[in-house]
């Protein structure tokens, strides 16, 4: 894969950086500003190197038009307060007051255009529309820094074919998610612990198939196990459960057998009499839901402290730990434990610890918890996720 190196001396060129700096928002003001500070690296080196940066990434998913709660105002002023350094911000992404902006650059400079996703052309399956769009990006550089990694799996504007279009690099953010996830998947240090939580059994189809032929251990918590407890022929009362996805389910379980891999699921659940943060709730056993005092009507919403515990144990021994989606509704006190126990399971270990992005690295950090306290915290948990699976990145690919 070709790093920045490849592009040559950069001093006075202007280089457009795909960045991902896809920040949760709460009334315009950032609530987790874990992807900007990700981003840094690699803009100070280009800075330092004498490059006219101009930053370019999506926020949430607009339709192809403005819309103001997506704008990239606010990460424009958190970056020029992280970076020590300004920033400017320009209200649109293509065209004449972009245009200005850019060409009045000088060396060290740094240019934030607005959210790419306000264009139709960044994300449409229309391959010309698509073309036409990263045209009129590239017109603005010189050469092109890939760092937004949790776009890679994506074939968009401003991944795919802007790549194409202009001489191309990954940037430092992209190749060491890259370095790390190889290490998940070459030859990882044994034992190797997977923890997969998340709502949904199908939004990890994949990776759990490609998983058993290279895991020793898989931890199952999250909506999804309900599907797995379901599928031993356990009830699950009012619980997150997809019937569709039981016959799958008992193939892993099978395949997991036969192979030798242990795939641990709760023996306790933490279940309440509804959705809501301040809902009566209590711990039963994980074969025994509907015993609870809400019958069929209990919502299971975060593994148990006996689980809790016994993913803890397993976690401390593993020389290998991949975790991908939190453990129960962790936004809500009464139902964090179970990603609490987890994530401070990972900071304990002497093993290496990776947590797969979204939802993960959101929770370790609304639970307190400091970046560098685990091994790496990725920034794409799609295109980790994806990756893991064996699939091809389109993003990563034009680099290569």
């Amino acid at each position: 894969m070709r790093t920045i190196e490849s592009l040559g001396s950069l001093t006075s060129r202007t280089v457009i950086v795909r960045c991902d700096l896809n920040v949760p928002l709460s009334d315009g003001v950032i609530t987790d500003d874990g992807r900007i500070r990700a981003s840094l690296t690699t803009i100070r080196e280009l800075r330092e190197a004498g490059a006219k940066v101009v930053l370019i990434s999506h926020l949430g998913r607009p339709k192809g038009e403005p819309e103001e709660r997506y704008s990239l105002r606010p990460v424009a002023s958190r970056m020029a307060e992280l970076l020590g350094a300004p920033v400017q911000f320009v209200a649109e992404t293509v065209g004449d007051e972009a245009a200005a902006a850019v060409a009045a650059l000088n060396d060290g400079d740094v240019v934030l255009l607005e959210n790419l996703r306000f264009n139709p052309g960044e994300t449409s399956k229309d391959e010309a529309e698509r073309r036409a769009f990263a045209t009129q990006l590239a017109a603005y550089g010189d050469a092109f820094v890939s760092d937004g990694f949790g776009v890679v799996h994506r074939s968009q504007a401003s991944v795919t074919d802007l790549a194409e279009l202009l001489p191309s690099a990954a940037g430092r953010l992209v190749a060491g998610e890259l370095e790390v996830l190889r290490k998940l998947t070459d030859d990882p240090a044994r034992p190797y612990t997977v923890v997969l939580g998340g709502s949904k059994v199908s939004d990890k189809l994949g990776v759990i198939a490609h998983l058993l032929e290279r895991v020793d251990t898989l931890l199952i918590g999250g909506g999804m196990l309900f599907t797995f407890l379901a599928a031993q022929g356990h009830s699950v009362a009012a619980s997150l459960l997809e019937a569709d996805q039981l016959d799958t389910v008992r193939g892993y379980l099978a395949q997991a057998e036969q192979r030798g891999v242990r795939i641990v699921l709760p023996t306790d659940i933490v279940v309440a009499e509804a959705f809501a943060a301040d809902a009566a709730h209590e711990t039963v056993a994980a074969d025994a839901i509907e015993s609870s005092s809400f019958g069929a009507a209990g919502i299971g919403l975060d593994i148990g402290p006996e689980t809790a515990a016994a993913f803890a144990a397993i976690i401390a021994d593993s020389a290998t730990v991949f975790w991908n989606g939190p453990m129960g509704v962790f936004e809500m006190e009464a139902f964090a434990a179970g990603t609490r126990t987890v994530a401070r399971a990972l900071t304990e270990t002497n093993g290496f610890t990776v947590v797969g992005g979204g939802d993960s690295a959101a929770a370790v950090r609304a639970l307190g918890f400091a970046d560098d306290q685990f091994g790496h915290i990725s920034t794409g948990g799609g295109a980790s996720l994806e990756f893991l699976e064996g699939k091809t990145l389109p993003g990563l690919e034009v680099l290569a």
